[in-house]
């Protein structure tokens, strides 16, 4: 499944730079076609719109990840920084989601960013 040349994989690939993220090489070993998909589609269309700063747009990942229970939030976790979050608001965020999301998720999404913190490297 090639992807056609209309600047959505540069304008994600940049956006994944900014997010400092390389060239998301863990989701490219999994699946050359999901790779380009995430890329031009999640990151280079919708991450690449203009109206919201990149650190909006981390902050309704975290949230919506974390609300939904997903393990990739480690990940975003993990680069918050190259965005300017700090610890501390990291773990803000978690605790925000604790009457929209409830506790079990954010228990859940705790666990994962302390583990992140500490150092463990997010599996996807």
């Amino acid at each position: 499944m090639g992807g056609f040349d209309d600047g959505r994989e540069q304008a994600g690939l940049a956006v994944l730079e900014q997010l400092g993220w390389g060239q998301n090489e863990g989701v490219r070993e999994l699946d050359e076609d999901l790779w380009r998909i995430v890329t031009e589609t999640n990151f280079g269309t919708i991450w690449a719109r203009p109206g919201l700063a990149l650190r909006d747009r981390e902050l309704i990942c975290l949230s919506i990840l974390i609300a939904v229970g997903a393990h990739g939030v480690a990940l975003h976790f993990k680069h918050a920084h190259k965005l300017g979050f700090t610890e501390d608001e990291l773990k803000e965020i978690v605790l925000q989601t604790i009457p929209y999301a409830g506790l079990p998720k954010a228990l859940q999404a705790m666990a994962i960013l302390k583990r992140t913190l500490a150092g463990e490297e997010p599996q996807l």
